[in-house]
């Protein structure tokens, strides 16, 4: 796979096709890529929510009824809508959920590894959380990796898709009941197929030329 070509190939989808519907098992691909997804110190902060059905990618568009009416197509006509979720805070249980995880799946060769990989994992969530006073940004952050992970992945099975952070985040957090649970709504994507009616398709793609964006040392 040429990665250079596929980031060049990947744009971002203005209209979907609701005939088309991503096969299962590139679903399922895509969600074993989020769960692969970077973060700093292994924390995953994140949660997904996956809404399929005609009536499920209505409730989320209800978020876009107020401010946001031009996103409300690119959520109703998609396949597939994903809520990316960001932990509201960082509670111990998930702290020891993930270092259990992490010995079951081998990732400590001692008792003392394991100690050492908490510690430090704490350590970078009470910096941020009592010194930068950042915790919930840094959460943020993690959250976007996982986003940058799901668009290239999506590119490269042949399925579009759409990042939206203009919906409101208080109706999106209610009619799902993220709050209660300790996460909040972040960045909607919307996955499936562009239209004949999609402008954006059929544009040239723009960055700032290589020039400007690096500096060798």
């Amino acid at each position: 796979m040429d990665i250079v070509s596929l980031s060049q190939r990947r744009y971002t989808t203005k209209a979907f096709d609701a005939s088309r519907k991503v096969p299962a098992a590139t679903l399922l691909a895509l969600f074993e890529q989020l769960r692969n997804s970077p973060s700093s110190v292994n924390s995953q902060p994140w949660h997904f929510v996956v809404a399929e059905q005609d009536e499920d990618r209505a409730r989320i568009a209800r978020s876009t009824e107020v401010g946001f009416a031009y996103n409300q197509a690119k959520i109703l006509n998609a396949s597939h809508v994903i809520v990316f979720c960001t932990r509201t805070h960082m509670p111990d249980e998930h702290l020891q959920a993930v270092l259990s995880q992490e010995a079951a799946d081998g990732r400590f060769h001692n008792a003392e590894a394991k100690v050492g990989q908490d510690r430090g994992r704490r350590g970078y969530v009470d910096l941020h959380r009592y010194d930068q006073k950042d915790v919930q940004h840094w959460m943020e952050k993690q959250t976007y990796l996982a986003l940058g992970t799901l668009l290239l992945g999506a590119a490269s099975l042949g399925v579009d898709a759409t990042p939206m952070e203009g919906f409101d985040s208080k109706v999106l957090d209610a009619e799902l009941g993220l709050r209660e649970k300790g996460f909040t709504s972040l960045v909607v994507v919307s996955l499936g197929y562009h239209s004949s009616e999609d402008f954006n398709a059929g544009l040239p793609k723009s960055r700032l030329p290589a020039k400007s964006l690096f500096t060798f040392l």
